[in-house]
This record gives C-alpha cells, structure tokens and sequence, in this order.
C-alpha cells in the first residue's frame, strides 16, 4: 500500500493498554481530527488525509485492535460498539489528544462515532458520519451471517478473502482497481485480523445505533453527514431520515459514489469534511 500523496502521510503507533495501536497520520500542528472505520481498516481514509492536513487539521486515522496494522485480537465481547467507543477513547488519551475532539465515521466505526458523542466518552466537537450505519440499517447480510458460530467455523481462509474481495470490490465501486482492491484485502490475509474481523462482524447489532437515538436528538453538537449516493450497503434514504430528526445535522450527497466515496471523489469528500471541521 502506498501511504504517501501530495501531503505526506505516514505510519504511526502509540500503545493502548500493552498492544500497539497504528494509525495514519500527518505529522502537523493543528486541531485533531479522529478518523474511525468500519468492517475495512484505515487506508479508507487514505485519499482524503491530505487535504484535511491542507486544511490546517491534523488527521489521526486509527486502525481498531487486532485490524488494519493494530495488534491484538478481537473476540465477540470486545468487538461490541461501546467495547470499541471505550478502546477509542483510551486511544485518544494514549496519543495526549485533551479537550474537544473533531470525529469522524465511516460504516460501523460511524456507530463507534455515535457512541462515542452520545454517552459522552469522548468530548466531541463536531462529528462526521460518511456511510455510516445508522438506525436498523445494519448489518446487512454479508455481515449478519457471522453471527453464526458454525459459519466461523467453517470460513477457510480462502472462502474469506474470496467474500471480502466480492464485498471490497462493490464498495469501491467505480473506484475498483485490481491494485486498490489488493490494497484493501492485504490486512486479511493474516489469520489474526480475519478472526477479529468476523468477531467484528459476529458482533454487530442495530441495538447499538438505535439505542443513541434519543441522546442523539437532544445533541446540539455539529453533525454532518457525507453519503455516496449509489451506497448499496448503506441507503442514502437512512442519511435523510438523519437529519430530518437529528439537530444540527446536514447532508453532503456525492453523486456517482458509492459505500467509499473517498475513493470515488476524495475532492468533493475532503473538501466536505475540511470545510466542516474548519468551519
């Protein structure tokens, strides 16, 4: 993977609780900005950290334990949304990141987003939610299945990495290069990042978003929300019912992109999320 645009980006690592964290970064002064992701890892944030840093910010996208280029191993118990929100939030203290804190989503790390503002674990000054699962709308059936001990058992490394290139490849959509797909499945291709993966998965529960709700609607933090509009993972109908009844939120639609729309049109994402954490 290269990590390296026209800004430079680079790998860092900080220890939480005796197990590395890594994350992307771009070595600056200014406010942070936290980046979560979901069921991929950080390289999704990857076309967009330049020109978050361009904009005077300091992007820190972190790759939960036990994914990505984190250590450790997730299990069903700590791959659960507010286990994770708790993981961020010692993650934010390990790196010396104090008072307000920008945050941004993406898939399920969008439920890790919620959390973190709604039950207050961190304090958040604005938050960003791009394709983020959000009420009942997750998880879709790709995912729900490893709720299922017999299908973890049964998942050979093969039949895995042939699952996630068929999920990869539709999320990037038009973005889909032979390159970029390979980019994404790296990380699995190590058996401890695909146990923790299906922990991820085998934990995920719309209890988790649809439990925020009423703390969500009494929230007048900043909220923005970013959506590849031909998402076939996360509808653009459920960013809409958003900010119909979340206060203080709005909606970006990024025609012709789809579940990454980093990748799709990291111009018009970079500049939504840098004009908002500026603003």
């Amino acid at each position: 993977m290269s990590e390296t645009t026209e800004t430079t980006v680079s790998r860092a690592e900080v220890r939480v609780e005796g197990a590395t964290a890594s994350y992307l970064t771009v070595e600056q002064d200014g406010p942070a900005v936290l980046l979560l992701h979901g069921t991929y890892w950080s390289r999704a944030w990857l076309p967009v950290l330049g020109r978050l840093a361009r904009a005077g910010l300091r992007p820190v996208a972190v790759d939960l334990p036990g994914l990505g280029r984190s250590g450790g191993e997730l299990t069903p118990e700590t791959a659960a949304v507010p286990v994770l929100a708790d993981w961020v939030a010692r993650f934010a203290s390990a790196l010396g990141l104090t008072g307000p804190v920008a945050v941004a989503g993406h898939d399920i790390g969008g439920a890790i987003a919620q959390h973190l503002l709604a039950r207050r674990r961190l304090e958040v000054s604005r938050l960003a939610l791009v394709n983020s699962v959000t009420y009942d709308s997750w998880p879709v059936p790709g995912v729900a299945r490893f709720r299922d001990p017999a299908v973890v058992a049964a998942m050979t490394a093969a039949d895995f990495l042939a699952a996630r290139r068929q999920a990869v490849t539709a999320a990037l959509a038009g973005a889909a290069t032979e390159q970029r797909v390979a980019d994404y499945l790296d990380p699995w291709t190590e058996g401890r990042v695909r146990r923790s993966w299906m922990a991820l998965a085998g934990a995920a529960d719309s209890r988790h978003t649809l439990d925020l709700v009423p703390d969500l609607r009494r929230s007048t933090t900043p909220k923005l929300l970013v959506w590849g509009e031909d998402d076939g993972f996360q509808r653009v109908e459920y960013a809409e019912r958003f900010v119909s009844e979340i206060p203080a939120s709005t909606l970006v639609r990024i025609p012709d992109a789809g579940h990454i729309p980093m990748e799709n049109a990291p111009g018009r994402v970079g500049r939504a999320l840098s004009d908002f954490f500026t603003a």
